[in-house]
């Protein structure tokens, strides 16, 4: 895996020397990359090569949930974050279903030496039992990573998110009238347009109104 970027790399990852470098950081890729989901204070636009995004189905999980999968030759956009003290924890709780992996051969402001880690969640083959049926998509998560993207990348960033990510044949669930994601945020009309737009332009099924009421209920069944 290689760190990349369009612009000049110490424009976008300007943090080798920064006075916490002990610290590690994480590539997010899905709603790490709308910073009102956390609070890391130090973050950067960047690319990283070897990867596209999937949506995951799983056994015991009622929606999908997105993941990075290994993909030579692609790249995906994203945020290289800082996480201060080493302190894991409560990232690793809030992406629970994942496995935390070294992102290796990453380039930082084009600097040799070791002092600095980055790392990626994911959750590799195996990890769960895969399902036997498509699970729906969240609005509410996809909302908040438009909105990530739009304001990170552009437009092109949201274009570039649907284009290098996979499985867009499951059904689009639209709670947005009651969210279910946990960090889901209020869309201005421009990004709800474009959300909308995109889902189109894959050729996504929407669930919605009492369709979408009847599918919630099932799960509690």
């Amino acid at each position: 895996m290689i760190f990349d970027c369009d612009k000049p790399l110490h424009t976008i990852v300007d943090i080798r020397n920064h006075p916490r470098m002990k610290n590690g950081f994480v590539f997010g890729y899905g709603s790490l990359v709308n910073r009102a989901t956390h609070n890391f204070t130090l973050a950067k636009p960047a690319r990283i090569q070897g990867w596209r995004r999937a949506w995951q189905h799983v056994e015991g999980r009622n929606v999908a949930f997105l993941s990075a999968v290994p993909a030579p030759g692609a790249s995906i956009d994203g945020l290289v974050a800082l996480v201060a003290e080493n302190d894991w924890d409560a990232l690793d709780q809030r992406e629970a279903s994942y496995d935390r992996a070294p992102a290796e051969g990453v380039l930082i402001d084009e600097a040799k030496g070791n002092d600095y880690s980055i790392q990626i969640y994911h959750a590799p083959a195996g990890k769960h039992v895969v399902s036997s049926d498509y699970k729906p998509l969240l609005m509410s998560y996809l909302g908040v990573v438009v909105q990530g993207y739009l304001q990170e990348f552009g437009s092109k960033g949201v274009t570039d998110f649907f284009e290098t990510t996979d499985g867009w044949g499951a059904p689009i669930l639209d709670d947005r009238s009651s969210p279910i994601y946990p960090r889901h945020q209020i869309l201005t009309e421009v990004e709800t347009e474009l959300l909308v737009q995109h889902l189109a332009s894959v050729g996504a099924r929407v669930i919605s109104g009492s369709e979408a009421e009847a599918y919630r209920r099932t799960w509690n069944n």
